[in-house]
């Protein structure tokens, strides 16, 4: 436990420490909040939506979990092209228990960038269920747990910055696009449906929007259960990659 705590507060230092990272993690969920939530929002009304701020947020929350959380495994190329990794690696403790410590480390950062994001969803104008906040938590945990881990799966097989952006070009910007975070996912083409629901972060955008706006589209359950087994899944993906990373 000694060694995940340690793990897990090296991630937590080296974002508190950074602070050109804490302000550009306001960055691109400020764009979508104020050039479409602002911009969308009388359309949106028009077409019987009603405000488009309270749809919005809860996608906006779930892309700032989505991008920090892929965006960990950076930092595990980083320390493997200095020299860290192998540090690590070549200590007397289990492989897994390194993992373990970076990714939750990685998922804690994420859920803090997230909940940093919902203050600034709540002065714009977003009214969140109270009561709910316990639940939204839960939903931001898994969220930011299956991304991570899918972040430390993509970066165990990759050894260079230039290869983590053709997957964030080609994997990330469609799961955020495809999950529902900027439009309705009800009445879509039958194509669109099948693609939507295959989207894991389809069903984290979905809970966080269950819980603190009461608009649901696969059920609460649905939305927890898939969450749980998918971050399980990338979890156990993720260990079994970083335990045959070659340096």
């Amino acid at each position: 436990m000694t060694i995940i705590y340690i793990l897990w507060l090296r991630q937590l230092k080296r974002f508190s420490r950074s602070r050109a990272r804490i302000i550009a993690s306001f960055g691109q969920p400020l764009l979508y909040l104020v050039g479409l939530g602002y911009g969308l929002s009388p359309i949106f009304a028009k077409a019987g939506q009603g405000d488009y701020i309270q749809f919005v947020s809860p996608g906006i929350i779930a892309m700032t979990i989505l991008f920090s959380s892929i965006f960990s495994g950076i930092e595990l190329i980083f320390d493997r092209q200095f020299g860290f990794l192998k540090e690590m690696l070549v200590a007397p403790v289990p492989r897994l228990l390194i993992m373990l410590g970076r990714t939750l480390g990685g998922a804690t950062v994420s859920m803090i960038q997230g909940l940093m994001v919902t203050i600034v969803c709540v002065i714009a104008g977003f009214r969140p269920s109270l009561t709910e906040l316990p639940a939204a938590f839960l939903f931001l945990a898994l969220i930011a747990i299956l991304f991570t881990g899918m972040g430390t799966a993509i970066a165990s097989v990759l050894s260079d910055f230039q290869g983590f952006q053709l997957v964030m070009n080609f994997l990330v910007m469609p799961i955020f696009f495809l999950s529902g975070a900027l439009f309705p996912l009800k009445n879509l083409p039958k194509t669109m449906t099948f693609v939507t629901s295959i989207d894991p972060l389809s069903y984290g955008v979905d809970g966080l929007r269950s819980v603190l706006t009461g608009e649901t589209n696969f059920g609460v359950q649905t939305d927890l259960i898939v969450l749980s087994i998918l971050s399980v899944a990338f979890l156990a993906i993720g260990a079994k990659l970083f335990s045959r990373i070659q340096l």
